[in-house]
């Protein structure tokens, strides 16, 4: 959703409209085309994703994607009043929310199957004592 609130911003971009929006290098490298890359230009990679085998791990981690995604279409949420653009972005953060809380009765039913007095003594995937 959010490639394709970018493309439609930037479909019909003059070259004057391009350098002044700040959006040449960009341009340079990619023309109109979209890719995924963070606000201060770092490429996407799979690096952004964690995953160690551990379920009280990952659905921590999990959460915290969860959190650190609806914290940016916040940020975006302060910055865009088009209401073609904020409609979907609040969609998309309501769903950010859900997605965390669901992760969190994920991490609850979890929980409640280990001996809580170990916590994380054990890797519940591997260690069976």
């Amino acid at each position: 959703m959010v490639s394709t609130i970018v493309y439609q911003l930037t479909k019909d971009l003059t070259p004057e409209e391009i350098k002044a929006s700040g959006f040449d290098k960009y341009y340079v490298d990619h023309t109109l085309a979209l890719w995924p890359q963070a606000a201060g230009g770092i490429p996407f990679n799979a690096c952004e994703f964690q995953s160690k085998g551990d379920p009280i791990t990952d659905l921590f981690e999990d959460l915290a994607a969860e959190q650190k995604a609806r914290s940016t279409y916040d940020n975006i949420l302060r910055l865009v009043k088009d209401p073609e653009v904020a409609d979907p972005i609040r969609f998309l953060r309501a769903r950010e929310i859900v997605h965390f809380q669901r992760f969190g009765e994920g991490l609850r039913i979890v929980q409640d199957q280990l001996d809580s007095k170990n916590f994380y003594a054990a890797n519940p995937a591997f260690d069976c004592r």
